[in-house]
């Protein structure tokens, strides 16, 4: 059976986090990854506080035993920086390399629009883009760190929550159901941006409307011309870079 996000929350519990604390991280980052999904992106930066906030949390419980209960505040990030790198039984990376990369994060958040809208600096696909590949990498070592799961299993769970919980698309019964009234090219666009990774060009069909099956092979035609879409020598349907932005930015994602 494929391994899934509510595996690996489980994992983190049964390796001890708490079970608060597990659920906060994980609801963080797929809020994060989501809203960075829809070029949403001040808020995206906002989240990554949150996620810090858990991982921070994460950290202290490795650490120490103990940590800051949700609901309370934790102390100030030098604080914690300073006494998580004096742990002296802990490994490096929950000393050192997981805080400081956290760090980036607050650093990120605090100084820039999306905390204090003081500034006059506006958030960018710079920042979110940072934010998400770090909390991404973070996630990744806790991975490493506490679960018995494939470590690459796991990077690709990680990576394809994004396609997994895009709002406009809703899987019922294993069934992508799009909740708008959409062409054929813009589902075919819409089904390959949800997916985790390659559609096999059957699955893709079996997904459309019976309408649009037949055609299909053509209105994959027409989005390759444009460089939107790539069928491979498998037969696996790719969305291209410029297909990505195109979904993102053309209020595809929208709700009707």
């Amino acid at each position: 059976m494929a391994l899934t996000v509510a595996d690996l929350e489980s994992e983190f519990s049964a390796a001890g986090v708490p079970a608060p604390v597990a659920k906060e991280l994980f609801d963080a980052f797929k809020e994060m990854k989501r809203r960075f999904a829809i070029h949403d992106l001040r808020p995206n930066v906002v989240e990554g506080g949150r996620f810090s906030e858990a991982a921070f949390r994460v950290l202290q419980w490795l650490a120490t035993g103990q940590y800051t209960v949700i609901g309370t505040t934790l102390p100030k990030v030098p604080t914690l920086l300073g006494t998580l790198a004096s742990s002296g039984h802990a490994s490096d990376s929950v000393r050192l390399h997981i805080p400081k990369s956290l760090a980036v994060i607050y650093d990120i958040r605090n100084k820039r629009d999306a905390a204090h809208l003081a500034d006059g600096i506006d958030p960018n696909v710079q920042d979110s883009s940072l934010v998400v590949a770090t909390a991404a990498w973070v996630l990744a070592e806790f991975v490493r760190l506490l679960c018995t799961s494939d470590p690459d299993e796991a990077h690709v769970v990680i990576n394809a929550l994004v396609e997994r919980d895009i709002p406009i698309i809703q899987e019922i019964s294993g069934f992508p159901v799009i909740l708008k009234t959409v062409g054929a090219s813009e589902r075919a666009l819409l089904l390959t941006y949800w997916s985790p990774g390659p559609v096999p060009f059957t699955t893709l069909r079996d997904w459309m409307p019976k309408a649009s099956q037949q055609n299909l092979r053509r209105t994959l035609s027409t989005l390759e011309s444009k460089h939107l879409m790539h069928v491979d020598r498998d037969d696996l349907v790719h969305l291209t870079l410029v297909g990505e932005r195109h979904v993102a930015q053309s209020g595809l994602l929208q709700p009707a």
